[in-house]
């Protein structure tokens, strides 16, 4: 079981090294991304882009431009269709944002002819390495779904569950928080939670725990259950997986996070036929080879 990105970092190394294809490439910061990720063995590249704009920002960061395969297509959406295509037909294992809009990229991901669309939901996963907590944490969705009506909360648990595993948590525990640990039918997150709870113990969820509703304090801290009493629940402090009410509560949350802890993440996004990284301008480049090797692990296990 993966507690810390080194040991996802580590299981990387345990299959042969992954092709990434990186759409409207010509980003300084992917590519600085992109040539860490192969100087770690994390992943080889194919650059799609605008060739000219690529090769001198590899000169300007001193970045070998020779370690990359480069497909010269200018046009962003051009180059989306080209990269995507690669992943789909099976040359590349993982699809990457560069410098094109993430309304454009999405559209290439669901491209009826070359994209990645599958059957599933497509969600967004934030795995979280947070110093004082002793192991991984999966947040979902943070960054993609607005409002999840109570059937997508179910898909989103089954695209992280598949991240999880990938990651070697066999059972994850799946925590639907809200502001309280009991049902309101005056606060719907509640409602929902607990009818997430059903559907795990009648199979509809499978391969996971799922225990709710639950406050924030209990999903993560141990001690937190001991001193409300709450020492039977299924979670006591010990969640993998945080699933969020609505984009609002994630995205404070993450951002909260990202802003006042020291801290490692990564992000993909899941439901995809391979997973897509679809990470932020303001993302560290530590953020986003984490985010390449999470999708490596996961690309891996999809296989």
């Amino acid at each position: 079981m993966s507690k810390n990105f080194d040991e996802i970092l580590k299981k990387v190394n345990d299959f042969p090294t992954k092709k990434l294809s990186v759409a409207a490439a010509n980003d300084d910061a992917v590519l600085e991304a992109v040539a860490m990720a192969h100087e770690r063995k994390i992943a080889d590249s194919i650059l799609v882009g605008d060739e000219a704009a690529i090769r001198k920002i590899c000169a300007d960061m001193k970045i070998d431009a020779g370690q990359f395969e480069i497909i010269d297509i200018p046009d962003p959406i051009e180059a989306a269709h080209e990269a995507v295509k690669l992943v789909h037909d099976g040359k590349a294992d993982m699809y990457m944002k560069g410098l094109i809009s993430t309304k454009d990229f999405l559209k290439s991901i669901l491209d009826k002819e070359v994209g990645l669309r599958t059957d599933k939901l497509l969600s967004h996963v934030a795995v979280f390495e947070i110093k004082g907590i002793e192991k991984l944490l999966f947040l979902t969705d943070v960054a993609f779904l607005p409002y999840p009506t109570l059937e997508e909360k179910a898909k989103i648990i089954a695209n992280t569950v598949e991240v999880c595993q990938a990651c070697g948590i066999e059972t994850p525990k799946v925590a639907p928080v809200a502001a309280v640990e009991v049902v309101n039918p005056k606060m719907p997150a509640t409602v929902e939670a607990a009818e997430l709870v059903k559907m795990n113990e009648e199979g509809q969820i499978k391969n996971c725990i799922v225990d709710g509703p639950l406050s924030v304090d209990l999903a993560i801290y141990p001690e937190a259950a001991k001193h409300k009493g709450a020492e039977d629940r299924k979670i006591v402090g010990d969640a993998d997986v945080i699933l969020f009410p609505d984009i609002h509560a994630g995205n404070i949350a993450y951002k909260f996070i990202v802003h006042t802890t020291e801290f490692k993440n990564g992000c993909i996004l899941t439901g995809t036929k391979a997973p897509a990284i679809l990470t932020s301008r303001s993302d560290s480049p530590e953020t986003k080879v984490n985010s390449i090797a999470l999708a490596a692990v996961v690309a891996a296990y999809l296989k």
